[in-house]
């Protein structure tokens, strides 16, 4: 590696070209409190900016402040989320709320400890939230600031290996500075989303061209390594949309897993007897059915193929359908429901 910047000469040259090609009118930097920074950081997570910026903007004008976040049903939370994806984050963004009242008295920490002992922070959020939202001084490290050191000095391998990602911290430690920590992390973020992009970077733009290794040698769309491609195997389930005087049965998932705490519709394997499902597990009796068209849903680790089936059907004598984990929905109240089921319900008119 013979990257010939200094620290000195890459905060300055980083920080002059965030001041006049920087984003300076992201909503959670008007006002950038640890609060508001903390939730942009949680949905920018494997998510765009241009795609969080409206469910941000929706999430504060319902939750403004952590107190209201921790005071709201989870339902609630998780139907502001729906279509974001990961609903681990939202489920750890409500406890964390919760652990905030009740831990620190409504105030968010302000160590990095402290941060990182809440749940879904790891360091590299945690350090932004405390630079980002209160201006202290520590290092970050998400996929735009590894893509731009990994580049400037031609780091081999893919970062989420525990060997590459401790130089990547090293480096991010090296060039952090105590002063404008704040707009240098905003800066790296900045560089690597609209410059320093996965693809075509724009390395004439670059402030740091005369110093990339990557870029003298030609080698940018090497750095970083990407993650070792598994082909995605694929699963099947039938979802059952029991229909009952215009309203759909629902149930909630296990609060861990795929789509957990959200509601969803009843499940069985495509070959399992779903007229028994109804019967026996549900106290439902089938009157029609229609078979929908195949949806395909991609995970990180798995594809679904969902196979859904529209079903009237009526309560059996005696039976007790709805309990906390069951109800019938007809639209008129607010739940977090998992993506493709919101695709199924809006679509079962048509």
């Amino acid at each position: 590696m013979t990257n010939t910047l200094k620290p000195a000469e890459f905060q300055a040259r980083l920080l002059a070209w965030f001041d006049h090609s920087g984003r300076h009118d992201l909503p959670w930097q008007h006002p950038p409190t640890p609060y508001r920074v903390w939730v942009s950081e949680v949905m920018l997570q494997q998510t765009q900016v241009a795609t969080v910026i409206p469910y941000f903007e929706r999430f504060m004008e319902r939750f403004p402040d952590v107190q209201t976040l921790a005071a709201a049903p989870l339902d609630e939370v998780l139907a502001l989320w729906a279509g974001l994806g990961y609903y681990a984050r939202a489920r750890n963004l409500h406890k964390a709320a919760r652990q905030v009242v009740d831990e620190h008295g409504g105030n968010f920490p302000d160590t990095l400890e402290a941060v990182m002992a809440l749940p879904g922070i790891g360091r590299s959020t945690a350090g932004a939230i405390l630079s980002l939202g209160s201006g202290q001084h520590h290092p970050i490290l998400d996929g735009n600031c590894k893509r731009v050191l990994a580049r400037v000095h031609t780091v081999e391998g893919w970062p989420g290996e525990s060997a590459v990602l401790k130089e990547l911290w090293r480096l991010a430690e090296r060039y952090t500075p105590a002063e404008r920590c704040r707009d240098f992390n905003q800066a790296m973020m900045d560089l690597g989303a609209t410059v320093c992009t996965r693809a075509r970077p724009a390395c004439l733009l670059c402030p740091l061209n005369v110093g990339c290794e990557a870029y003298r040698t030609g080698t940018q769309e090497q750095y970083p390594a990407p993650k070792p491609r598994k082909e995605l195997p694929i699963r099947r389930v039938r979802m059952l949309l029991l229909e009952r005087e215009g309203a759909v049965l629902l149930q909630r998932r296990p609060p861990s897993g795929i789509w957990g705490g959200l509601w969803s519709l009843p499940e069985c394997t495509p070959e399992a007897d779903w007229e028994a499902v109804c019967r026996e597990q549900f106290g439902l009796e089938p009157l029609a059915w229609q078979a929908l068209p195949v949806l395909r849903h991609t995970f990180s680790h798995f594809r679904l193929d969902i196979e859904p089936l529209r079903v009237t059907v009526e309560e059996r004598a005696g039976a007790r359908v709805e309990d906390e984990a069951r109800l019938w929905y007809n639209g008129d109240t607010t739940l977090g429901l998992a993506a493709p089921v919101a695709r199924l319900l809006e679509d079962k008119g048509d």
